[in-house]
């Protein structure tokens, strides 16, 4: 299966899990809470509770930890808000068009398996979420789906038993600090700008220098008392010729 066929059947995914975003789900813009509701149980990489590795069936608040960074971390909170489940490392991954729906994406496993989250992107934006999985876990993923996953070799607790709620607790700083690549199907390791999509650069007009010309407000005065001095000079040398003539 091809990257492009993967991800068209991951959109697909969210039309059979019947996932609901919630009205006003862009009331806080800045750090992008989304309410999502999905039909079957989900799979999520990051740092979870115990026993949250596998999102029941259910009704879940995205959010965005930390925005001021490329590292962007993403929590999942329960229904109401009262509890994080979950605390995720994710890529900036660009988008052509941006649609005023959020979009979530999951990868394709095979029957009577959860969903694995890939990509989470906010509604008007062209940036989004893409998810970062441990190495381990990212390999098994990349050959089930036939498409590259991204992960961070880093070790890092897979399970907490309290909730992550600030962004300078120690395990999001090793989180935003950790290395990310890509796993192809194949085993290959590969670097993000391989399988994460960027926007183009702007393309930069050459403006060419224009040619030295002397300013307007440049004074001629230098040049009009040279000349008077060579006129005077001629007539002195002129006048003396004459004495000697006579």
């Amino acid at each position: 299966m091809s990257v492009s066929k993967a991800v068209t059947t991951s959109v697909f995914c969210v039309a059979l899990m019947g996932m609901v975003l919630a009205p006003g789900a862009r009331a806080d813009g800045w750090n992008q809470k989304t309410v999502m509701t999905f039909s079957g149980p989900v799979e999520i990489p990051g740092v979870h509770l115990k026993g949250w590795g596998i999102l029941p069936a259910g009704t879940y608040v995205f959010k965005l930890l930390d925005s001021q960074s490329d590292r962007h971390i993403v929590q999942i909170f329960n229904k109401d808000e009262t509890q994080v489940i979950a605390t995720i490392l994710a890529i900036p991954n660009y988008r052509l068009k941006a649609t005023g729906k959020t979009v979530v994406t999951f990868r394709e496993r095979p029957a009577g398996e959860p969903e694995a989250l890939r990509a989470w992107f906010f509604p008007g934006e062209n940036f989004g979420q893409e998810f970062v999985y441990p190495k381990a876990r990212a390999v098994e993923l990349a050959k089930e789906t036939n498409a590259p996953v991204l992960f961070t070799a880093v070790e890092l607790p897979l399970e907490v038993a309290e909730p992550i709620k600030t962004a300078d607790e120690p395990v999001v700083v090793e989180l935003k600090k950790a290395p990310v690549m890509a796993i192809q199907p194949t085993g290959e390791e590969v670097e993000l700008a391989q399988v994460v999509a960027s926007p183009a650069p702007e393309p930069v007009a050459e403006i060419a220098a224009p040619a030295a010309v002397l300013p307007a407000t440049a004074s001629t005065l230098p040049l009009i008392a040279l000349l008077g001095l060579l006129a005077l000079g001629g007539a002195f040398v002129l006048r003396f010729a004459q004495k000697r003539l006579q």
